[in-house]
């Protein structure tokens, strides 16, 4: 009996390191993450699903537990990456709230459109905000102004929460004047997003951006569960930068790479941020391909 109780421990003890490898690897589309416990200290976890669906570049929808749409910087119709059923924008569905981290092209081009489309405000740097409403490409009720460090709580107390962080970047908008003209106009600074769902489950959506210092505090103040963050390089931080700040300064539980692939310039792969992710276990690393998505 004594040896038999031990085969058993033996095999479960396999069982699970089968399940808990240091980095993972790729989850298949249809599979969920694995359950999160509550960390020391949290109340314990409600129970709902959050879908994150990457589209390609920095374009990801976000279905909270209670249904609510979130798109953050919609790029889809000219993205080389977007698989092509996304590039119908009706394909998204309704999308109730739109997020734009800054105001290059490859984070805000279908934003409009798809404001438009289902009368959903697009939250963005208060500076794109007001320039967008002042040069009429969408109307002030579909513009509002957003600042960092600001939570806004677009369905009420107990609706999801949207609180936006630093990035560090640049965010000028390019744009096409009444004579056809282009134009280049302030859009404010660059930003993050912490979105914190129905029953706590946050996600970090950072835009572009490079490494600073403050990611350890936005790391500790939050405690986000994901972290989708830019990989490719040249415009943002590299692989490298990002294993460093996730491994060492954030401690998520899972971080997504984005943002890379699409131009020559983003070099960064990641395989390269595997690679430099080392032994650590935390976070778990996911390489979505672009249209596929995860459950937590």
């Amino acid at each position: 009996m004594t040896r038999f109780r031990s085969l058993l421990f033996t095999a479960a003890l396999l069982a699970l390191a089968g399940c808990t490898t240091p980095m993972g690897g790729p989850l298949s589309s249809m599979q969920a993450a694995p359950a999160l416990q509550a960390r020391p200290g949290e109340a314990p976890r409600v129970a709902g699903k959050t879908e994150i669906l990457w589209l390609g570049q920095a374009a990801t929808r976000i279905t909270t537990p209670g249904g609510k749409v979130i798109l953050i910087d919609p790029w889809l119709k000219t993205n080389p990456k977007a698989p092509a059923h996304w590039k119908d924008l009706a394909a998204l569905g309704k999308v109730d709230l739109i997020l734009v981290t800054h105001a290059h092209f490859d984070h805000f081009a279908d934003a409009p459109e798809l404001a438009r489309m289902n009368n959903a405000p697009m939250y963005g740097p208060a500076g794109l905000g007001q320039t967008v409403a002042t040069y009429g490409i969408l109307p002030a009720n579909l513009a509002p102004r957003f600042g960092k460090g600001g939570t806004i709580l677009p369905w009420g107390p107990t609706g999801p929460k949207i609180t936006a962080v630093h990035a560090e970047h640049s965010s000028e908008l390019g744009w096409k004047d009444s004579n056809g003209k282009d134009i280049v106009l302030p859009a404010g600074e660059p930003q993050g997003y912490i979105i914190e769902m129905e029953n706590g489950f946050k996600v970090w959506h950072m835009g572009d951006t490079g490494v600073f210092g403050d990611m350890r505090l936005i790391g500790e103040m939050y405690r986000p569960d994901v972290v989708l963050m830019p990989i490719g390089n040249h415009f943002v931080m590299s692989p490298q930068d990002a294993a460093m700040a996730v491994r060492d300064m954030i401690r998520p539980r899972y971080a997504i790479p984005i943002h890379y692939g699409t131009t020559p310039q983003l070099r960064g792969t990641p395989a390269e941020l595997l690679s430099a992710m080392g032994n650590a276990a935390v976070p778990r690393i996911l390489v979505p391909e672009p249209g596929q998505k995860y459950d937590f």
